[in-house]
């Protein structure tokens, strides 16, 4: 079912990687309602059979059951287990980075804005929080997005990619993805980081190999070659 309800509230995903967080996203929630249709109905079970009925004295009182108390140990344990399973399975894929990836961007956050290192084709591009950058990308190229900043902890979200990482002040965070749709996406921090957090974003642009190497020219063009480590430094000094 590709509809919003048959995704749980996901959108529908925009790259190659996508089906597999919204496998693991649908399989969660399926867990859930097995678990939660099953505690219901034991509740509703026992309401009903063991109602107390006109007459009848106390019930009879035991201290302990030890099956239902194996039961109910050995039961949550196993559910428990098994999300850990498929999460730390799709995790470590999803997470892998390699030398696969046809390009990388690194993305720098900063307060209060984006900016985008183009490291293969040596250019830039920043935003502001009144004017948001718009990150290019080819369709059908994997690429790997090398995320730091040079202030505080922000979050990198493209929420049609279906996946998000910290941007973490001393610590380079990486993964990599593949846009498997032409189209524009937006993307926003998903870290409070401070009094413009909300104002944080960004917008996407998957576009065919010729157009990305047309706004590559552009950026070139305009200055804007080699790499910045803060679009706030840039800004300050361009003013």
């Amino acid at each position: 079912m590709d509809s919003q309800y048959g995704r749980v509230g996901m959108p529908k995903p925009a790259t190659s990687e996508g089906s597999r967080i919204l496998s693991l996203w649908q399989g969660s929630w399926l867990a859930a309602m097995i678990v939660g249709v099953l505690v219901w109905g034991l509740l509703i079970w026992a309401i009903v059979a063991y109602r107390r009925k006109e007459g009848d004295g106390l019930p009879e009182q035991t201290r302990y059951n030890v099956p239902l108390e194996i039961l109910y140990t050995v039961a949550p344990l196993l559910m428990v287990l098994s999300l850990f399973y498929f999460t730390q399975r799709d995790q470590t894929i999803l997470t892998k980075v390699d030398n696969t990836s046809s390009h990388s961007v690194n993305v720098v956050g900063w307060r209060w804005s984006w900016a985008f290192n183009y490291a293969n084709e040596g250019a830039y591009d920043i935003g502001t929080p009144g004017k948001p950058p718009v990150l290019w990308l080819p369709v059908d190229e994997k690429v790997t997005f090398e995320l730091s900043s040079p202030d505080v902890i922000h979050s990198f979200w493209i929420p049609a990619f279906l996946m998000k990482m910290d941007v973490v002040p001393g610590r380079n965070n990486h993964f990599a993805v593949t846009p498997n749709t032409v189209g524009e996406f937006n993307g926003k921090c998903a870290e409070l980081c401070g009094v413009d957090h909300s104002r944080m974003l960004f917008h996407v642009k998957v576009v065919s190999r010729a157009d990305y190497d047309a706004h590559i020219l552009d950026l070139k063009a305009r200055g804007q070659t080699g790499k910045i480590d803060s679009g706030r430094a840039k800004l300050a000094g361009a003013s």
